[in-house]
C-alpha cells in the first residue's frame, strides 16, 4: 500500500498563511505512550490500518516542526520545509517496526532530516566547489552556530572552527558563501560534484544504522551474557583465547600449563563452550526481534 498517498488527504493542510494555526493544532495532539505507540504500529504492520498510521504521523508532527526550525537560516519557507519533513515522517512510519524496541521518534528523525536535507540541496544554489566533508558539515551547521546573521568576527570564526573541528579558513569561506548572493553554478557534467552528492552516505541510512546498532548489541551485551553461562574455567579459556588483544592472547599450550591438563583437553573445553555460547547468542537475537 502507498501509505504516503493514503495519508495526504487525511493530514491537516499547511500553507504559509496558516502556519501558526497549524503549529497550534499539532501541539494539541497528545503524545503517545510506549504501549499506545506499539499498538498503533502493530495495527499498521499487521493489518495495514491507515487510521493507526495516520495517528502515528499526527502525534509526531511536532517533531517535524522542531527539526524544521533548525533549517530556517537557509531562507527557505518554513512551511515547505515542514511539508518535506512530513514526507520523511510518513516514510518512517511505513517502515517502523516496534519489535526492534526503538521509539518512533528516534527512528523517524533520520528520515525527516533526509527529506529536509534533500529539499535544501535542491533549492539552495551554491558554488559547486563545496564538496569536501568539512564544507558539507559547515553548510548544514554554520548558520546555527553563528550568534547573528551579520559579519563573522575573528573570535567567533575561531570558536566555530573549534566546535565543528574544521579550519578557521573553511569557516570564513563558507560564511562568505552563505551570506552572499544566490550563485547559480550547478554541475555541468557527470564528472562534477553536486550538493546532492553530500547525502549519498549509505552508512547512515536508518535501516543500516539500526542493523549496526543490533550488531553492536550482539557483540557486547549478547556475548557477555553468553560467556556468563559458562563455568569459571571455560570463561577464562574463551576470554584468554579470543577476547584479549592479539598480542596478549594465550595459546592452547599456555592454558594447558595453567590448568595442568593437555592442550587437546583445552581445545575440547573451548569447543564445548563455543557451542553453548552459540545457542545463547541465537536465543539473544530472537529475544531482540
Amino acid at each position: 500500500m502507498n501509505l504516503e498517498k493514503s495519508l495526504v488527504s487525511n493530514l491537516p493542510v499547511l500553507s504559509p498563511g496558516s502556519l501558526e494555526s497549524y503549529i497550534s493544532f499539532i501541539n494539541s495532539i497528545p503524545l503517545l505512550t510506549v504501549k499506545e505507540e506499539y499498538d498503533l504500529a502493530h495495527k499498521w504492520r499487521q493489518n495495514e490500518d491507515v487510521e493507526a498510521a495516520r495517528y502515528l504521523v499526527l502525534s509526531h508532527l511536532r517533531l517535524v516542526v522542531s527539526i524544521a526550525r533548525t533549517y530556517a537560516g537557509y531562507g527557505l519557507p518554513l512551511a515547505d520545509i515542514i511539508q518535506e519533513g512530513t514526507i520523511g515522517l510518513m516514510k518512517a512510519v511505513k517502515r517502523f517496526d516496534p519489535a526492534r524496541q526503538v521509539r518512533l521518534v528516534t527512528f523517524a528523525t533520520h528520515w525527516i532530516r533526509a527529506e529536509m536535507n534533500e529539499y535544501v540541496i535542491k533549492n539552495w544554489r551554491i558554488v559547486k566547489t563545496v564538496t569536501t566533508k568539512n564544507q558539507r558539515k559547515l553548510f548544514f551547521n554554520l548558520r546555527s552556530q553563528r550568534e547573528d546573521i551579520g559579519n563573522l568576527s575573528e573570535v567567533e570564526a575561531q570558536k566555530i572552527a573549534l566546535q565543528l573541528d574544521v579550519s578557521r579558513d573553511d569557516v570564513v569561506d563558507m560564511n562568505m558563501r552563505l551570506t552572499g548572493s544566490d550563485v547559480n553554478i550547478l554541475p555541468e557534467s557527470s564528472e562534477d560534484f553536486a550538493p546532492a552528492d553530500w547525502l549519498s552516505d549509505e552508512e547512515h541510512i536508518p535501516e543500516a544504522m539500526l542493523e549496526k546498532k543490533a550488531q553492536d548489541k550482539l557483540q557486547t551485551i549478547g556475548i557477555e551474557k553468553a560467556i556468563n553461562i559458562l563455568d569459571e574455567r571455560s570463561q577464562d579459556i574463551i576470554r584468554s583465547r579470543w577476547l584479549k588483544e592479539p598480542d596478549d592472547q594465550e595459546t592452547l599450550q599456555d592454558l594447558a600449563a595453567k590448568y595442568g591438563i593437555s592442550a587437546e583437553r583445552v581445545r575440547q573445553i573451548e569447543v564445548k563452550a563455543m557451542e553453548k555460547m552459540k545457542k545463547s547468542l541465537v536465543q539473544f537475537t530472537k529475544d531482540q526481534d
